[in-house]
C-alpha cells in the first residue's frame, strides 16, 4: 500500500493581469484538501495535544486532546482514546473518550464509540457500535443575534367597577 508521502502543491496563479498582492486581487480560496490536516498513519502511535490541525485522520493510534477541529476521521483500525471536539466526525475505528461533535456523527459498521459523546445529528451504520453515553445537541447550532419577539396583543383586561 504505496502511497506518495507529501502530494505535489500547485501553484496559484494570479488572474490574468492583476499583479500578487495588489489591491482588488482575489484572494486564495481554501480548498477542501488544502486544509491542515494530519494523518496519522497505520503502525504510529501518538500521544500528547494536537493543536490548529483542521482535519485529523487517525489510521493508527491516537492517545490526546484535540479541540475545535472541523473535522475527524478514524479509519478502520485506527484508534483514538482522548478528547475530542469537532464540526463532523467519522468513525470507521474506535475512538474511546469524550466527543463533542457539533454536527453530524457517522459510525460506519466496523465503528465503535465507547465513553461519552454529544452530537448534534447521529448515523449509525448496521454493525456499528455504541458503548456508553450518547447525548443529542439540540440547541440551535450557531448562536445567532436573536429577532426581537414579535408583539402580542396584550390580554383583555377585566372592567373594573369605578
Amino acid at each position: 500500500m504505496a502511497r506518495p508521502p507529501f502530494p505535489p502543491t500547485p501553484s496559484p496563479s494570479p488572474a490574468p493581469g492583476a499583479r500578487p498582492g495588489a489591491p482588488g486581487a482575489a484572494a486564495p480560496v481554501k480548498k477542501e484538501n488544502e486544509r491542515r490536516t494530519l494523518v496519522v498513519g497505520r503502525g504510529i502511535s501518538v500521544q500528547g495535544t494536537i493543536q490548529d490541525a483542521e482535519r485529523l485522520v487517525v489510521e493508527g493510534t491516537v492517545e490526546s486532546s484535540l479541540i475545535n477541529a472541523s473535522e475527524l476521521q478514524i479509519a478502520q483500525g485506527g484508534v483514538f482514546k482522548g478528547e475530542v471536539e469537532v464540526e463532523d466526525a467519522e468513525l470507521a475505528g474506535t475512538i474511546d473518550g469524550t466527543l463533542t461533535v457539533r454536527g453530524s456523527l457517522t459510525i460506519r459498521s466496523t465503528g465503535r464509540l465507547l465513553g461519552k459523546a454529544k452530537c448534534r445529528r447521529l448515523k449509525v451504520e448496521d454493525g456499528g457500535q455504541v458503548t456508553g453515553q450518547l447525548e443529542m445537541i439540540t440547541t440551535p447550532a450557531a448562536p445567532q443575534a436573536a429577532p426581537a419577539p414579535a408583539a402580542q396583543p396584550a390580554p383583555p383586561r377585566p372592567a373594573s367597577a369605578g
